[in-house]
Formats: structure tokens, sequence, C-alpha cells
């Protein structure tokens, strides 16, 4: 029991997840002034402005720099982890996501006649664009820095 004890008192996990909450809120308040309306479905989908999980890593590898220090084995893993998370958000996530709208576009076309298709469309909205990884991780830097001082 000991042991949840110490993960609920390890700040620099509360702080990075707190980065991600943030950005999932920034989602809400985005879309609410973009549309008007509270769209709840936001907070679990993929993709959006700005991007949660270059919050997180961003706010993980910054606080484990001012924890365990910059030059420390675990800033250079927490920093690989956070480059592959981010180039995946926008790179490989946003490539599928390109690749479903063409082939939801096919399918549309070449099934435009009386065909029973019963196939559920392909989710096109998967990743971020760049922008939306660099504004995640310069929210995530910054929150680590303001939360710097708790550690």
């Amino acid at each position: 029991m000991q042991e949840i004890g110490n993960i609920i008192d390890n700040r620099v996990l509360l702080v990075a997840t707190l980065a991600c909450l943030i950005a999932q809120s920034a989602k809400l308040a985005i879309e609410l002034a973009r549309n008007r309306k509270f769209n709840f479905r936001i907070l679990v989908e993929t993709g959006g402005m700005p991007s949660a999980h270059s919050a997180l890593v961003t706010a993980l590898a910054t606080g484990i720099g001012q924890t365990a220090g910059w030059n420390s084995t675990e800033f250079a893993l927490a920093t690989i982890f956070a480059v592959i998370v981010m180039y995946d958000a926008a790179g490989v996530r946003q490539a599928a996501g390109k690749q479903a709208r063409i082939l939801n576009q096919i399918v549309d076309e070449f099934f435009s006649e009386d065909h029973d298709l019963n196939e559920a469309r392909l989710k096109e909205l998967l990743g971020h664009t760049p922008f939306q990884v660099i504004v995640g991780a310069i929210l995530g830097v910054c929150i680590a820095y303001i939360a710097g001082q708790t550690y």
C-alpha cells in the first residue's frame, strides 16, 4: 500500500498529468469558442489543439530534468520518449488519418450506386498537425517550469 502513496507523492508525475489535463481542458474551451457549444466528446477523441500527448511528455521530461539533472540518464530517456511520442502524434498518426480520408473518398465514389456496403467509415482525424504538437510541447514545458518550485 505504501507504493501507491509513493506514486501519489511523485510530483513530477502529478505535474505531467496536470499538463495533460490542462491541454484536454483547453481543447474543450477552444471547441466552445469555435462552435458556441460544449462538445464533451472532444475530451476523449484523438487530435485537436493543443496536443495533450505533447504536453504530458514534455512536462514529464522537463520535470525529470529539473529534479534528476539536465545531464542525467533519466532526462535523456524522457527526452527521447517525448520526441518519439510527438513524432508519432504529428507524423505517423497524421499520415494514417490522411490515408483514411482517401480510402473513405474511394469507397464513397466507388460504391455511390446501389451497393450494400455495411462497413463503418474510417476515422479520419487520428493525429495532430505539427503546430498542435508544438503548442502542446510549449504548454507542457511552461507548466513544468511553473510547478518546478514545488519539487
